[in-house]
């Protein structure tokens, strides 16, 4: 927890509401996202006991799984799913527009969970159908395994920083608000909400003290109470199993679907909740830019599976792996930088690690020219008295958030011993302010501007090589074996666990 965040935790519990961490929306929130309430059975591996499902509060799609501990049944309940998240997904692919030259598809989905958890649940169910077979004994429906690609993606995609194919609620939320609850309290999606939106006039922590409350607010999934395990659930699994005839199952299937359907409720309509709330906060200016690399990535899947339908691989190989920590590492970096000069309280943190400073212009020469070279340049000094820390040396490289292109190097930094007045730090101004001598209006900052300077770049300028697949060197196990369909029986197949 940085230090920021947790005076942040402190004024929350003090004011008993949440307070903000962010000024801008870091993340894509869709026009239309496909919210998804997935629960599971207790003691069984990833055993799907039902979901809520939809693209519309109003009218959620509910699916249930009569008896988690029946592998058919399980299957039946993926082919179901596969039927939603297939439809929602190909709505995606109907238009194309040009980005930076290229044909991408205008949109891409966005799957919402509530939490982490739901992140897990959809990886699992990723992994345990994408590898199904569709014909011979024990087969599949065909969108089966289709759907556990699409689900793999789903998850895969949440290791990237900055992504927002899939947004784990809980996680995005405690992005943009601190809480004056423990970092285990804000992962129950209720009480966090309760922090940040409390309902009915109650304070933050009130709120929160009933969200915990199983029997008012259920567990967001996808493990469900234990009480609700012992008491509710084994009994509609027992009369569903002592049905002798079609009408009687009938009857306990939607006894079951009912009383599911009221412990996903109250979860679904929170879940649209907290999606409103981040609609409400103005988006950063790098969010659109981070949305169309995930619509860069989904176009480059789709159009890879239209000509190889081949499913992941469960472990990647040396050099596949080298690749997606470099991407990852570029990301978080990249994202870091970004957040800092779109938000001012994502740079108060540099700002009291000495890593940036925040102050006003008091000294300007904005026709100042170096003479050194072949030809003059244009290098305009101002002054920036700040009362921030500062860690800075001559010599350092840093931008403005108020102008992002334009590169300024510290050339003195003045400051008092005694720490009465503000240091005062030299910048030399070199781009960004036309090709003449005399910079163009607005390219210079004037007398009294306040300005925030942060040393904040991407460090990794240059991109890295990596041995081509076949090319893997011997101390990372060689060349990998070319894909082939593995060889187990149909029963190893159709009785695999699903985690």
């Amino acid at each position: 927890m940085s230090a920021l965040t947790a005076v942040a935790k402190v004024r929350a519990y003090e004011l008993g509401r949440a307070v903000p961490l962010a000024t801008r929306r870091h993340v894509h929130v869709s026009d239309r996202p496909l919210v998804f309430v997935p629960l599971s059975m207790a003691g069984e591996a990833n055993a799907p006991l039902g979901c809520l499902i939809g693209t519309d509060e109003a009218q959620p799609r509910v699916l249930v799984v009569q008896d988690p501990r029946n592998r058919t049944q399980r299957f039946a309940f993926a082919a179901q799913l596969a039927e939603i998240v297939l439809a929602y997904v190909d709505g995606c692919t109907v238009s194309m527009v040009e980005e930076r030259g290229k044909s991408v598809f205008a949109d891409a989905p966005q799957l919402v969970v509530a939490n982490p958890g739901g992140v897990e649940f959809t990886r699992l169910l990723g992994r345990s159908t994408r590898f199904r077979r569709t014909e011979g004994e024990w087969p599949v429906a065909p969108t089966v395994p289709v759907l556990g690609r699409w689900l793999t993606w789903f998850a895969e995609s949440t290791e990237k920083p900055g992504a927002s194919t899939v947004l784990a609620l809980t996680t995005v939320l405690c992005r943009h608000w601190a809480t004056g609850q423990s970092a285990l309290e804000d992962a129950n999606l209720a009480a966090l909400m309760g922090w940040i939106a409390p309902w009915d006039g109650l304070t933050g922590p009130c709120a929160a003290e009933q969200a915990e409350d199983p029997a008012i607010w259920p567990p967001a999934g996808p493990a469900t109470d234990p009480d609700f395990d012992n008491g509710v659930l084994a009994k509609l699994i027992a009369a569903y199993d002592r049905a002798l005839d079609d009408t009687a199952k009938s009857t306990a299937m939607l006894r079951m679907l009912a009383v599911l359907r009221e412990q996903m409720q109250p979860t679904w309509h929170l879940m649209w909740k907290a999606i409103a709330l981040l609609r409400a906060i103005p988006p950063a200016s790098t969010v659109e830019k981070r949305w169309l690399r995930d619509r860069q990535d989904f176009t480059a899947i789709v159009e890879y599976w239209r000509d190889n339908p081949i499913p992941q691989a469960r472990v990647d190989n040396a050099v596949r792996a080298a690749q997606r920590l470099d991407r990852l590492e570029r990301a978080l970096d990249e994202v870091t930088v970004d957040a800092a000069m779109d938000d001012e309280l994502a740079m108060a943190e540099f700002r009291l690690s000495g890593e940036a400073f925040q102050g006003s212009v008091v000294a300007c020469d904005p026709v100042r020219t170096d003479g050194t070279g072949t030809r003059r340049k244009l290098r305009p000094h101002i002054v920036v008295a700040t009362a921030d820390p500062l860690r800075l040396e001559e010599g350092a490289t840093v931008r403005s958030s108020a102008r992002p292109a334009q590169e300024a190097t510290v050339v003195g930094v003045e400051r008092s011993a005694d720490l009465t007045w503000p240091a005062r730090v030299t910048l030399e101004l070199r781009n960004g302010m036309g090709r003449r001598l005399i910079p163009e209006p607005g390219t210079v900052p004037e007398l009294g501007e306040r300005l925030c300077y942060a040393a904040l770049e991407t460090k990794f300028a240059i991109n890295a090589t990596f041995p081509k697949r076949e090319e893997t060197p011997w101390t990372h196990g060689g060349p990998p074996p070319p894909y082939e369909p593995e060889q187990q029986s149909t029963m190893d197949i159709a009785t695999e666990d699903w985690s």
